[in-house]
């Protein structure tokens, strides 16, 4: 589902990952990380896509709440986990987005 409610300027986070061969248990992290990750102040919404490359995009309102998110015990935790068994590599990115438009085709 793409995000298409958000008003700028708010923030991203950019979550790209390579995964490891063996990843038990790594699913339902990621289904709770969003769940938890929704209840959190200033959450604004969040797009995924995991298949060769996992790509994860997090909007929120301030880079306060970012860093609350990253402090949280419960996602701590599951990025120790992706440390341990999940990821190859992964790189963050924070950005600013001052702008936005999209498209949408009608169904008729």
């Amino acid at each position: 589902m793409i995000v298409d409610h958000l008003t700028p300027p708010y923030y991203a986070v950019i979550f790209t990952t390579i995964m490891k061969d063996n990843i038990v248990g790594y699913a339902q992290t990621a289904l709770r990380m969003e769940e938890l990750a929704k209840q959190q102040k200033g959450y604004l919404g969040i797009e995924s896509s995991r298949s060769e490359i996992g790509i994860t995009v997090s909007y929120w309102q301030t880079l306060d709440d970012i860093v609350a998110w990253k402090n949280n015990v419960e996602h701590t935790e599951a990025r120790n986990l992706g440390r341990e068994k999940w990821y190859q590599k992964y790189q963050l990115r924070i950005c600013r987005v001052e702008r936005e438009y999209g498209f949408e085709k009608s169904l008729k």
